[in-house]
């Protein structure tokens, strides 16, 4: 496995109209955030992964990965209270038909 920060995603990531394509890429990205910003665990954990892949090796979706889960940070999922209704007791069984 090749090692470096020009080693390239197997999917480029899309901010803001820009493409992090290499490791190099998401570095310099996460490297130029505000330092409130910056600050934050979830870039930490990116930046952290990012150096272990670069420097260890690996499969660059872990960095991928990490990029990621700080870029959505502040996503909330919607919690859909009927999403899946249960069938629980609206079934019958042919036998008690």
């Amino acid at each position: 496995m090749t090692r470096g920060w020009g080693r390239p995603f197997e999917d480029p990531i899309e901010v803001n109209g820009r493409k992090l394509v290499t490791l190099l890429d998401a570095g310099n990205y996460v490297a130029a955030l505000a330092k409130k910003e910056h600050a934050a665990p979830e870039w930490q954990a990116a930046m952290e992964a990012l150096i272990l892949i670069a420097e260890g090796g690996g499969p660059t979706m872990f960095a991928r990965i990490g990029i990621m889960r700080a870029l959505n940070r502040r996503y909330v999922a919607e919690l859909n209270p009927k999403g899946k209704e249960r069938h629980w007791g609206r079934r019958k069984l042919k036998r008690d038909q």
